[in-house]
């Protein structure tokens, strides 16, 4: 006889994602809804949430705790109805192996020099231009949390020079670590491949800007410096990109993030030689692989057991 499921509901409030998935695999243990029976639910315990409608979570009295199902918690911080309770944010084996996979391959293709090959193909043009190896190489990751470890882990492994940017002093073995205002210009000036995995806070707001991407290294045998962005798109002013990669400021970009999403047909990105764009795709969150730690610490905070993967809302991530 299997376990009756604990009387207190899950609200599954989710868009831009199918919630069917979502709600099937929450309903295997929970009971499940789409919308409070009133503004004033008092039969909803979770919330699994993501770029919720406003105010949704507002007068729930028995909320114990907000999962949201993507990496970033921006869309749940300026809702002007949030209410005091813990939010956790997704930490899972599969989203860190999607991100690492994707910086893998963002700084290989750059580093190997795709675009200039792809480009001579169409010209059927036969000519090895020269390249250098990945220990001339430094990239840098902006943001050394969950992802951009297991990123700097795999690079490490490629036999880059990694070096790592964070808002405080972070260690890091084989990682030259940077922090602070006063670390951001010699990081950069140590840097030929910029990776971007900030979380999106009001101090992070638009901080890839023209004065950033100056500050990148360029002497290298890659002639020129590159940009990754698989933060948030909110990080980044695409105007100062654009003008970088025109005045030779950036060689490259790889950009799966954007300030407007989808990105705007009209944006010159799409059709920039030197410009890579992927739809907010790098790691793409999976409820197969997501729903069951969040079940998990559900089933443990009803038992008393304190929650993993809190958000610190004065940081903002």
């Amino acid at each position: 006889m299997s376990a009756s499921k604990p009387s207190g509901k899950v609200l599954l409030a989710i868009t831009g994602f199918n919630p069917q998935q979502w709600m099937q695999l929450l309903s295997a243990r929970r009971n499940v809804v789409l919308e409070p029976d009133g503004p004033a639910d008092p039969s909803i315990d979770y919330a699994v949430v993501w770029k919720q409608r406003p105010r949704i979570l507002e007068k729930l009295p028995n909320l114990k705790a907000i999962f949201s199902v993507g990496a970033g918690v921006d869309h749940l911080l300026t809702d002007p109805g949030l209410p005091q309770v813990p939010i956790v944010r997704v930490v899972a084996d599969n989203l860190t192996q999607y991100m690492t996979e994707y910086v893998t391959w963002r700084v290989l293709d750059h580093h190997r020099q795709g675009a200039f090959y792809r480009t001579q193909q169409a010209r059927r043009t036969w000519y090895e231009p020269p390249q250098p190896p990945a220990s001339e190489v430094s990239v840098g990751i902006m943001g050394l949390g969950n992802l951009g470890r297991a990123s700097a882990k795999a690079l490490l492994a490629l036999g880059f020079k990694v070096n790592g940017w964070s808002r405080t002093q972070q260690e890091m073995d084989g990682v030259t670590c940077y922090a602070g205002a006063s670390g951001l210009t010699p990081f950069l000036n140590a840097t030929d491949i910029l990776v971007v995995l900030l979380p999106y806070t009001p101090a992070t707001h638009g901080i890839i800007d023209y004065s950033v991407l100056k500050r990148l290294r360029r002497d290298n045998g890659l002639g020129g410096a590159f940009l990754i962005n698989a933060g948030r798109g909110r990080l980044q002013k695409e105007a100062d990109i654009l003008r970088a990669l025109e005045d030779g400021t950036l060689k490259e970009a790889s950009l799966d993030v954007f300030e407007q999403e989808p990105l705007p047909k009209t944006s010159p990105l799409w059709d920039h030689p030197r410009v890579f764009v992927t739809p907010h795709a790098a790691a793409t969150s999976d409820p197969a692989h997501l729903v069951g730690p969040m079940l998990d610490q559900m089933d443990a905070h009803d038992r008393g057991e304190p929650l993993r993967n809190l958000v610190d809302r004065d940081a903002g991530y």
